[in-house]
């Protein structure tokens, strides 16, 4: 029973790390960030967006801003007054829910004429994401964060498993049956 017990509470804890290891940054626009005449469809085109993921918008600030729209907002470049402005400069949006997603520079002309404008689809997060493409020099960035989740998730189920153990062995007693 308690060998039963502790192996749910091991495969819970790798599910749980597993899936908040997965999640990915995605600079929009790589080295050139959020800028003029870039091809943000292009960029977006190859990866796999998924609830948990990061967007970070990097730009001068006050040069540009994020603005977060609707289909027909992103199609004819119109804002409404309803959506926050972003102006850090360093924008970053948590992907939080599945579905299409419309983000624009609401400075000037800038969507209309220059192609600041980014339309991505997100995915619901599963156990086991579908990889994306990584670039290069991502790939190397990814390795350590993941590397180190993994060990964290192992020693973490690790000690779950030992503690649980421990407990139903009347080694270790709760704070209640002292009372």
């Amino acid at each position: 029973m308690a060998a039963s017990h502790s192996i749910i509470i091991f495969i819970a804890t790798l599910v749980v790390l597993a899936t908040s290891i997965s999640a990915k940054e995605y600079i929009v626009g790589d080295k050139s960030g959020w800028t003029l005449d870039f091809d943000y469809q292009s960029w977006a085109k190859d990866k796999v967006f998924i609830v948990g993921d990061t967007l970070v918008f990097n730009y001068a600030s006050g040069a540009h801003n994020v603005m977060k729209v609707n289909g027909t907002g992103f199609q004819q470049c119109v804002v409404s007054s309803s959506n926050g402005t972003l102006t850090s400069g360093r924008d970053i949006i948590p992907l939080q829910t599945p579905g299409r997603k419309w983000y624009i520079c609401g400075v000037g002309k800038h969507c209309e004429l220059r192609n600041m404008k980014l339309f991505i689809t997100v995915l619901p997060q599963t156990i086991a994401p579908a990889p994306s493409p990584v670039t290069t020099s991502a790939s190397t960035k990814l390795i350590v964060p993941t590397v180190y989740g993994i060990v964290v998730a192992l020693f973490g189920s690790v000690l779950l498993v030992l503690v649980s153990n421990l407990t139903n062995k009347g080694i270790i007693i709760s704070y209640n049956s002292l009372l």
